[in-house]
């Protein structure tokens, strides 16, 4: 059925098999980029402003955190750590690509890298894998085509924002939907639970101690690497743990299948 379906659209124009590939995503876009842009103008961007931020962050959830932080008045700094933990999971995300950029040019990489979000990742990532013929340069464009949908659905939300009155109340409310729907997407084991709810209760201890949005990085540091310390304390001593049941390595290798070799 695969080399069917390689065989069908060989045929296809580029741009058809490019829109093809990255059609599920761009109109998934649609909708939460007008969300973001509204957002993103109740709390002080302009179109030219929403342009910039969409394009050069390219991350719903960096983007809606923005919104929140600068609409609670949240100093920069605290911003821009924030942002760097939130964003961190691309270092991982970037790693089980590079095996198919190997041949690929620093300046191609270093592209490839900045139009980068989870969305696209996951469509290059099956392609990669089910398609021997999907080259880099191919997965760069799907890349592109979905930032295209993403700004665009932005900077028509901005205006959309910039034409009616938003309470910035609504920022707090979507901003704690998306990050719940994170957590929960993530809760694929028991350590990770724990980590969750002691992530809450550090993030409320530090945020009271501080007095600042400062509390969230340093209770985020603290958390990462509590958890860190205790599952490699739990792969040394317990491999077969059930506390780590079902987890994956950052390649996506099962952990039975990197007992076996």
């Amino acid at each position: 059925m695969g080399k069917f379906a390689e065989r069908s659209d060989a045929g296809a124009p580029y741009w058809k098999r490019i829109l093809d590939a990255s059609l599920p995503v761009d109109l998934s876009y649609i909708p939460i980029g007008l969300a973001c842009g509204i957002l993103l103008n109740a709390s002080g961007f302009n179109v030219w402003t929403t342009l910039m931020v969409s394009v050069m962050v390219f991350s719903g959830g960096a983007q809606f955190l923005i919104a929140s932080l600068l609409a609670t008045n949240a100093p920069m700094l605290s911003v821009l750590l924030m942002m760097f933990f939130l964003e961190l999971r691309y270092a991982l995300l970037g790693s089980s690509l590079s095996k198919y950029l190997h041949d690929q040019s620093l300046g191609f990489t270093m592209i490839f890298a900045a139009s980068m979000n989870d969305e696209n990742y996951a469509l290059n990532y099956l392609k990669f894998s089910t398609d021997k013929k999907f080259t880099p340069k191919e997965a760069l464009h799907v890349e592109h085509t979905t930032l295209i949908f993403w700004t665009i659905s932005n900077l028509i939300g901005s205006l959309i924002g910039s034409a009616i009155n938003i309470d910035l109340t609504i920022v707090h409310f979507a901003l704690t939907a998306l990050f719940l729907y994170m957590i929960v997407m993530q809760l694929k084991n028991g350590l990770i639970i724990v980590i969750c709810i002691l992530s809450g209760f550090l993030a409320a201890f530090f945020m009271v101690l501080t007095k600042s949005t400062l509390g969230l990085v340093i209770s985020t540091l603290v958390a990462s690497f509590i958890g860190f310390m205790i599952e490699a304390a739990i792969r040394k001593h317990h491999p077969k743990s059930g506390w780590l049941k079902s987890m994956k390595n950052p390649a996506g290798t099962p952990e039975e299948d990197v007992d076996n070799e």
